[in-house]
């Protein structure tokens, strides 16, 4: 099967750990480009020990560096320092993700890298931004899910703040460092000229709660924990059903009306209080009980069933094993056979994003802890002695 890999021919260097960084490199090796993961010879990114282990194998370090190739270099060391620069001399990008200021301090920043490759697009993720009042602070997802507001607007109203389940902060930077790393290099191939590209996890985490953060601009009032329910829109939340629980989103009057067909309750279209997606979202609490009181009378399945025939989204509240045997997964073929360096199979989520409908393979395993390190590094030794001789 033919494959489409718009990023090959760039060259990519990857400094990172755990997450954010992670993420965006693999991204970039999804769609082609030669990815050279640099980790640290004492254990590497560390990622690598994070359960579940495979034989000795992370499956979390698995899921994030597909398709990459891994060296091993201790940057606090001169030489190592000097062939990560021979390293960078003809890449296209590089990524990292230190506090701000490692890099600068180890002669390996923005500017010292650049004066070297004028060409490079050079990427920091960070907690907070590479300047600022609380650029030296650092930060992980949970941090970021607290500072960011998305603690306050999880969970059910009078909880306790708690995260998101899913680290949102980590991996909407590592898709805003993505997008920008590709928007760069499409200026530098125009203009010669390479860019440092400061990607804060606050920052990432506050472009993705547009919806909140215009709520509050636009009434002055915060954005408040509503469980599974929407501020603006009603019926848009889980529902209790005979033996379990489903979500359903009638986000419009259309499918209000569907909804009101379902449950053949007439009735409900002429009531004020739900005349609108605003006067609903004002009284959906009234509506939930009302809903949940016909919802009781079959399991969710059935419920299901009767939405999807009238065209109303809905959906079942899946565990992950549930929704990754769904045949719409199957079907697009996101779960994929990998390979760990140990000769062990396992499987993973792939790359979701089809390409002239076709799902990208996985083309390369996730890599050995300097697994490269012949390949890559000892030309460029060869080159530097060969320089150094000369």
């Amino acid at each position: 099967m033919p494959t489409h890999s718009p990023l090959a021919g760039f060259k990519v260097i990857e400094i990172c750990n755990v997450a954010a960084g992670p993420f965006c490199g693999m991204l970039l090796a999804d769609m082609g480009a030669d990815l050279i993961k640099v980790e640290n010879p004492e254990g590497g990114d560390t990622l690598r020990s994070w359960p579940p282990i495979n034989n000795g194998y992370s499956e979390n370090f698995a899921s994030l560096n597909r398709n990459k190739r891994s060296v091993t270099l201790n940057l606090k060391n001169p030489e190592d320092a000097q062939l990560l620069r021979a390293l960078v001399s003809d890449a296209d990008a590089l990524i990292e993700n230190n506090r701000p200021g490692v890099m600068d301090r180890l002669g390996l920043g923005f500017e010292a890298l650049s004066s070297i490759n004028p060409r490079l697009v050079y990427c920091s993720i960070s907690a907070y931004g590479q300047t600022g009042p609380r650029a030296k602070e650092g930060g992980f997802d949970l941090t970021m899910q607290a500072m960011s507001g998305i603690m306050s607007v999880t969970g059910e109203p009078g909880g306790a703040p708690v995260k998101c389940g899913v680290p949102l902060a980590d991996f909407a930077a590592g898709l805003y460092a993505g997008f920008s790393i590709v928007s760069a290099l499409h200026e530098t191939r125009k203009t010669g000229r390479g860019m440092h590209l400061d990607v804060p996890m606050l920052g990432a985490t506050l472009g993705i709660a547009a919806l909140q953060t215009s709520e509050y601009f636009g009434s002055g009032r915060n954005p408040q924990a509503l469980g599974s329910a929407h501020p603006r829109n009603a019926p848009y939340r889980v529902f209790r059903s005979q033996d379990g629980y489903f979500g359903m989103a009638a986000g419009n009057n259309a499918l209000w009306r569907s909804v009101c067909e379902v449950v053949a309750m007439p009735e409900l279209l002429a009531d004020e209080r739900f005349a609108t997606p605003t006067t609903r979202a004002a009284h959906q609490d009234e509506l939930l009980q009302i809903l949940e009181q016909k919802f009781a009378q079959a399991d969710t399945e059935q419920w299901l069933d009767r939405f999807r025939a009238a065209g109303v989204p809905c959906a079942p509240i899946n565990n992950y094993s549930q929704v990754l045997a769904d045949p719409q997964v199957d079907f697009m073929g996101w779960v994929q056979a990998v390979e760990l360096p140990n000769g062990m199979q396992t499987r993973t989520f792939g790359a979701p994003v089809r390409i002239d409908n076709q799902t990208q393979p996985i083309r390369t395993r996730p890599p050995a802890l300097g697994e490269h390190n012949t390949e890559i590094l000892d030309p460029l030794r060869n080159t530097l002695s060969s320089q150094e001789s000369a």
